[in-house]
């Protein structure tokens, strides 16, 4: 696959087939990610691959849990700035519309939204959970190079035939998390992300999230 096509056909899956991914795939995934660029050479990210039994037993260690849902266990960091200002908070809203309306589900009924999202510390039923470590004490450059690890993965996945769906929500349940990995002090949750086959019949991923025109973000000169 050309790297323009799987940039074009990259989106956030949210339903996947329960068929396993071998574990050569997943390591061969997340070792070629490693050439994604990071300040200083420093190589910040820190993986941890589970699968089979080991998805399994979160989802069932969490299952009890959603009625704790949306704040859950807070967070080690703020995911989006508060207050929201424009124009981020019309696309986020925008988008979540669009989510909610491909699976038939009002803007009004919450406790419907509230079993979707819970469907993140599922999987969306993928039988691969990739969780993204970060060290407390690295600053933004660091972040952004697990950003960038990040969509590596995702490309490298697509390569595959393979689909992902990076989710910051695992963050919302991060003390569980960092005890379920045995994750040292030092690290923390940056992110987590479903792998896995696509469930192409699925409602839930007909619809792709707008983006905005060239000319309203981007400048160009002396060329």
């Amino acid at each position: 696959m050309h790297v323009r096509d799987a940039v074009s056909s990259r989106y956030s899956c949210r339903a996947f087939l329960p068929t396993p991914i071998p574990e050569q795939t997943v390591r061969d995934i997340v070792e070629r990610a490693t050439r994604a660029p990071s300040a200083g050479n420093m190589q910040p990210w820190r993986i941890y691959a589970i699968a089979g039994e080991r998805v399994e037993a979160l989802k069932a260690l969490l299952a009890p849990r959603m009625n704790e849902l949306p704040k859950a266990e807070g967070g080690d960091y703020r995911i989006y700035p508060d207050p929201m200002e424009e124009p981020y908070r019309t696309r986020r809203f925008a988008v979540g519309e669009l989510l909610y309306k491909s699976i038939g589900v009002a803007r009004e009924d919450k406790p419907a939204r509230y079993r979707q999202y819970a469907r993140n510390f599922q999987f969306f039923g993928a039988p691969v959970g990739l969780f993204f470590a970060v060290e407390r004490a690295h600053g933004v450059a660091q972040w952004a190079d697990i950003g960038g690890y990040l969509q590596t993965v995702m490309l490298l996945a697509r390569g595959y035939g393979l689909h992902t769906c990076p989710q910051q929500a695992w963050v919302s349940w991060h003390r569980t998390v960092r005890s379920f990995l045995d994750l040292p002090p030092e690290l923390m949750i940056y992110s987590g992300m479903a792998l896995g086959l696509a469930d192409e019949s699925a409602a839930i991923n007909s619809w792709r999230s707008p983006r905005e025109p060239l000319a309203s973000w981007a400048a160009f000169s002396g060329f």
